[in-house]
């Protein structure tokens, strides 16, 4: 029988199954990147409001307290959304003019609450609770970022499932002294008394303190219900 293809074409069939082969790796790496990208996460990105409300200014150049704000954070799964009276308390007195805080004062006349973009927005299927975050020794900003630099408010982390296992599994990197939850910019070795202790050793003895069941923090159920 005589031969159909060259032998050449030996070598051509396995470059191209080669080529093919480094083509979907190619494609499998830019998938990865790119829902990894900023694009994607929103990471970094600041998110268009109706007011340009700064962080930085209130917090770090204010010193206003997230409580004043985030009223609920304490006490319920949702940190909370202040409402206008509460924008109101200061720039009835402050800035009454002002053509950037028009929205606020015009919601407050009609009493229809501003529309404020959320900055982390979880999906539907995750479950997520400030109240036991915050009482067990987690952060403001372990989760938020730097928010008292921040002029407009950004994602600072990806929020996805890997970087929430990261803390679920060893709690003991992240945990804080209950009084510091709230402090931006907090180390334990900065802290005067704390300064012999790492973060790692303290927050073991918060963990412990705390009674966190570390055994269970990555159950499925815990954030999927």
């Amino acid at each position: 029988m005589n031969q159909i293809f060259h032998p050449s074409m030996n070598t051509i069939a396995r470059a191209s199954i080669f080529a093919l082969g480094l083509i979907a790796a190619a494609i499998a790496v830019g998938f990865y990147f790119f829902v990894q990208s900023p694009y994607m996460t929103q990471v970094d990105v600041a998110r268009e409001q109706p007011v340009p409300f700064s962080h930085r200014h209130h917090v770090d150049e204010l010193g206003i307290d997230c409580r004043y704000c985030h009223t609920s954070v304490e006490d319920e799964a949702f940190a909370g959304i202040p409402p206008t009276h509460t924008c109101m308390t200061c720039h009835s007195q402050i800035h009454t003019g002002s053509e950037m805080l028009e929205p606020v004062r015009a919601s407050y006349r009609t009493g229809v609450p501003l529309k404020w973009t959320r900055v982390h927005d979880l999906s539907d299927f995750v479950y997520f609770n400030h109240s036991i975050h915050v009482n067990k020794g987690i952060g403001c900003e372990t989760c938020h970022g730097p928010v008292n630099e921040m002029p407009l408010a950004y994602k600072s982390e990806t929020m996805f499932m890997a970087w929430c296992l990261e803390c679920h599994r060893a709690p003991e990197k992240f945990i804080r002294p209950q009084e510091e939850i709230y402090t931006f910019g907090w180390d334990p070795e900065d802290q005067g008394e704390l300064a012999a202790e790492s973060q790692q050793a303290l927050g073991a003895e918060l963990v412990a303190e705390y009674n966190i069941e570390t055994g269970r923090l990555d159950d499925c159920s815990i954030c999927h219900r």
